[in-house]
C-alpha cells in the first residue's frame, strides 16, 4: 500500500464506504432468518453505523449444510492443489486493490489507528493468505519405512467443514491465520466473527467469491457469541473449530465438542506477558522502545501484549526514565488520523472493565507514574496509557489478562528471580528477554515457559514459525508455519499388501 493519507482522506472514503450488514452463505449476503439485527457502534464517536444480522442457530445449520455440500461437491476440496493456489494468489490480488477501503472499515468498526490497519494488519493478512497459498502444492504426503511386501501411505486430507471464530481485536489478521491454512487444505469453511467487528470478514468473503473460490466453500455468519458461536460450536456437522479469544469462551468451545461430536478443538488464549530486562542489557533507549510498543500497541488490546515489566534493580530507574519519557509520545485520539499512535477502546464495557483493572491497582498499592485515567471527549472511548510501579506478586494487575494500555512493572534482584516470576503465571503465551550475555539468552530462553520467547526485540515471530501458548494460553495445535495444516487436515494411513499370496497357497 503507498503511504499514509491524510485524516480528511479516511473519513472521505469512511463516508463513501457501503457497510456490508448481512451475513454470506453459499455466495450470497442474506438477513437472519429472524430477520434479528445488532448495533455495529463506531467507537470513536459512539455512533451506531450499521445493523448487521444477528444470525441464530437456525442460520448457523443452514451455513453448515451449505458449507457441507460445497465440500462433499469437490470443486473446491478435491480440486488440484495448484488451482486452489491460484484462486487464492488472485484473492490476494483483490485484496490488495481493496486495500484502503477494508482499512478504513477495520479501523472504524475496532477503533484500531488507521496507521496499524495500513501499515500492520492488511499486508500481514495479505501476506499470511499469499504464504499458505503457496503451500497448498508444495506439502508432501509420506511413505512408511515397510519392507518389499507392503505400502504404507501416510496421506494428508482435508478435515470437512470448519468453523473459525475469529477476536475483536484483530478481525483479519487472525481470520488470515485460520483461512490461508484452512482453504489451502481444501476444507469449506464457516467463519463466526466477532459481533463487535463483522464487516472486513463478509468483505473478504465477497472477494473470495469475485476470485474463483465456489459459492458454499466460505461463508460469514454475523451474530452474538452466546447464539451463533455456540450454535457453531455444538453444530454435529462441523469438524474442527479454530477459536481465537478469551480463556472463558476457550473452555465452552470444550465442552461444546464433549457435548456434540467430539469436533476437533484448537484453541489461541489469554495472555500476561513479561518483558524480562536484566542488567547486562545494551542500549536502554531501544530497549525502552520495545517495551512501550510490547505493552501500549493497539491500545493494549492484545493477547500477547507484554503487561509485566520484570527488570533488575541495577537498571530499573534509567530505564523506567526512559519508558516514562517514551510513553507520554504515545498520542491517543481519533483512529482515521494518522497521527495518532492509539485509537478507541472496542466498547465502554471494555474501557469499564480495563478501568476496574487500574482503580484495583490503584488500592493494592501500586504506584500509577503515568496515566490511570480514561479520556473524556464526550463521544469515544479513549483510553491513555498507564503505568503502575512498585507491583508485587498476587496483585491483580501482576495476575489478570487486563487487555489494555496498562504496564505493571515488578522489581528483582536477579535473572533467576526474574524468571520465576515470570513463569508466576497462568498463562504462557509470549515473553521477551532482554541481555547481552548469549549464554543467559539461550539459558533463561529455555527456562521461560511461553510458546514465543523473543530476545532484545519484542514479537512473534513470523509466518514461518508457530504461535500458540503454554499453559492457559493454547490448546491442541499452533497458528502459522506448516504446524497450523495440522488443525485443518486428518491424517490417514494406506496399507497395500504387496506380498504375492497366489504362490504362497
Amino acid at each position: 500500500m503507498s503511504e499514509l493519507l491524510t485524516r480528511d482522506d479516511y473519513q472521505s472514503i469512511a463516508n463513501t464506504i457501503k457497510w456490508p450488514t448481512q451475513a454470506f452463505v453459499d455466495g450470497k449476503f442474506m438477513p437472519a432468518k429472524s430477520g434479528s439485527v445488532m448495533p455495529t457502534v463506531n467507537p470513536a464517536t459512539g455512533e451506531v453505523i450499521a445493523e448487521i444480522a444477528a444470525c441464530e442457530a437456525e442460520d448457523v445449520d443452514f451455513a453448515v449444510t451449505k458449507a457441507r455440500e460445497a465440500f462433499e461437491r469437490g470443486d473446491w476440496s478435491r480440486l488440484h492443489p495448484a488451482e486452489r493456489k491460484e484462486i487464492m494468489i488472485r484473492l490476494c490480488k483483490l485484496l490488495t486493490r481493496h486495500e484502503r477501503e477494508l482499512a478504513v472499515l477495520e479501523s472504524v468498526e475496532s477503533g484500531k489507528p488507521i496507521s496499524d490497519c495500513v501499515g500492520g494488519d492488511l499486508p500481514d493478512t495479505i501476506h499470511t493468505l499469499k504464504w499458505h497459498a503457496e503451500t497448498a502444492d508444495k506439502i508432501y504426503d509420506e511413505l512408511s519405512p515397510s519392507g518389499s511386501d507392503a505400502v504404507g501411505m501416510i496421506v494428508r486430507e482435508p478435515i470437512g467443514v470448519v468453523g473459525c471464530v475469529v477476536p475483536w481485536n484483530f478481525p483479519l489478521g487472525t481470520l488470515s491465520w485460520k483461512l490461508g491454512p484452512a482453504l489451502a487444505a481444501g476444507n469449506s469453511i464457516v467463519v463466526k466473527p466477532a459481533e463487535q467487528t463483522n464487516m472486513t470478514a463478509l468483505r473478504l468473503a465477497e472477494l473470495a467469491l469475485e476470485a474463483g473460490v465456489p459459492p458454499g466453500v466460505l461463508n460469514v455468519v454475523t451474530g452474538y457469541g452466546h447464539t451463533a458461536g455456540q450454535a457453531l460450536g455444538l453444530h454435529r456437522d462441523v469438524n474442527a473449530i479454530s477459536f481465537t479469544g478469551s480463556t472463558e469462551i476457550g473452555r465452552k468451545f470444550l465442552e461444546y465438542s464433549a457435548q456434540s461430536n467430539l469436533k476437533r478443538i484448537v484453541l489461541e488464549l489469554g495472555g500476561k506477558s513479561p518483558s524480562i530486562v536484566l542488567d547486562d542489557a545494551e542500549n536502554l533507549d531501544y530497549v525502552a522502545q520495545q517495551v512501550t510498543h510490547a505493552v501500549f500497541w493497539n491500545m493494549g488490546e492484545n493477547c500477547t501484549a507484554n503487561s509485566r515489566l520484570i527488570v533488575q534493580r541495577g537498571i530499573k530507574d534509567e530505564l523506567m526514565a526512559k519508558i516514562v519519557a517514551r510513553a507520554r509520545e504515545w498520542k491517543t485520539g481519533y483512529p482515521l488520523d494518522p497521527q495518532n499512535h492509539l485509537g478507541a477502546m472496542v466498547t465502554k464495557e471494555h474501557l469499564d472493565r480495563v478501568m476496574g483493572f487500574v482503580e484495583a491497582g490503584k488500592k493494592e498499592g501500586a504506584e500509577v507514574v503515568v496515566g490511570g485515567e480514561p479520556i473524556d471527549d464526550g463521544k469515544g472511548v479513549y483510553m491513555a496509557p498507564t503505568i503502575f510501579d512498585g507491583v508485587t506478586a498476587g496483585m491483580s494487575v501482576a495476575t489478570d489478562e487486563i487487555f489494555g494500555p496498562v504496564l505493571s512493572v515488578m522489581t528483582v534482584e536477579t535473572p533467576d528471580e526474574a524468571v520465576n516470576l515470570a513463569n508466576d503465571s497462568d498463562y504462557g503465551l509470549q515473553a521477551s528477554l532482554f541481555t547481552s550475555s548469549v549464554t543467559r539468552a539461550h539459558r533463561y530462553a529455555r527456562a521461560i515457559q511461553a510458546g514465543t520467547v523473543t530476545v532484545n526485540c519484542y514479537g512473534e515471530g513470523d509466518i514461518t514459525t508457530p504461535f500458540g501458548g503454554f499453559k492457559m494460553s493454547g490448546f491442541g495445535g499452533r497458528d502459522n508455519s506448516f504446524q497450523a495444516h495440522n488443525q485443518y487436515t486428518e491424517t490417514k494411513t494406506i496399507w497395500i499388501d504387496l506380498a504375492d499370496h497366489v504362490e504362497a497357497v
